[in-house]
């Protein structure tokens, strides 16, 4: 009794030309549709072009969804920490200074991907109080003959990895923050320029600058107070020694 042949694995057969070209063809259109960077298309062509077998096609495309598909993918889950803080629709995408100034500061969503530029000009990015659309924000900002400044908040984890030319780009706040804050990530240059990147506080309200008001007034009143009474104590001391010195120069005389 003769036995069939066995079926080959269609993951083990040899791809053709075409077959190579179909694969390039969702790569780009994934490209189109901003799914891959260019260097990750570039990468991945690469690979296709290099694949002999159905086996080695088939996880090129595996994390991207058929072409010509309507469906919109599933919304990612909602990022750690606290809910008013991520999510919303970005209020601007760019700033651009051009012998002039721009600045985004106070209450504002700040987008996946920020770029500023300033040519002559200077510009302010406070993200202190703003709202995140994206747990991990990039800013690319390019200085020439200028300046700009970001101001991000103490729990953020930061990543600078911008260059001067002729300038200066700040990385000392680069590090690691606490547990729900957001990650920015700063690109770009400072030609004859400069890019500043400092950590700071919460910014304080108008109460609690109306209560600091408070405070430093009640407390350079004290101070004034205590000077009084410091002033004070001291002329007593000298009219006690100088009474002191008198009588005993009475009763020397005495004496004599």
């Amino acid at each position: 009794m003769s036995s069939q042949p066995a079926v080959p694995d269609r993951r083990n057969l040899r791809a053709s030309d075409a077959d190579r070209e179909r694969i390039a063809d969702v790569l780009r259109e994934a490209a189109g549709d901003g799914r891959l960077s260019m260097e990750e298309l570039d990468e991945r062509l690469d690979a296709v072009y290099a694949a002999k077998t159905y086996a080695e096609l088939e996880p090129i495309t595996r994390d991207l969804p058929d072409p010509g598909t309507s469906s919109m993918p599933a919304p990612p889950p909602a990022p750690a920490g606290d809910p008013a803080r991520f999510g919303g629709v970005p209020t601007s995408h760019t700033a651009i200074a051009i012998l002039g100034g721009f600045s985004r500061k106070g209450d504002w969503v700040a987008p996946k991907t920020f770029t500023a530029v300033a040519i002559l000009g200077g510009g302010e990015i406070d993200l202190r109080e703003a709202r995140f659309s994206d747990p991990v924000t990039t800013i690319n900002v390019v200085a020439i003959l200028g300046g700009i400044e970001i101001t991000v908040p103490d729990d953020a984890t930061v990543r600078v990895n911008g260059v001067g030319i002729m300038g200066g780009f700040d990385h000392s706040s680069s590090g690691t923050g606490t547990s729900g804050g957001p990650t920015i990530v700063v690109n770009g240059a400072a030609i004859m320029g400069g890019v500043d990147v400092k950590r700071r506080g919460p910014r304080k309200s108008k109460a609690e600058l109306e209560l600091d008001s408070g405070r430093d007034y009640r407390q350079e009143r004290l101070e004034a107070r205590r000077e009084r009474l410091e002033a004070r104590r001291e002329d007593r001391r000298e009219r006690h020694e100088s009474r002191r010195d008198y009588m005993r120069e009475r009763r020397d005389s005495r004496r004599d």
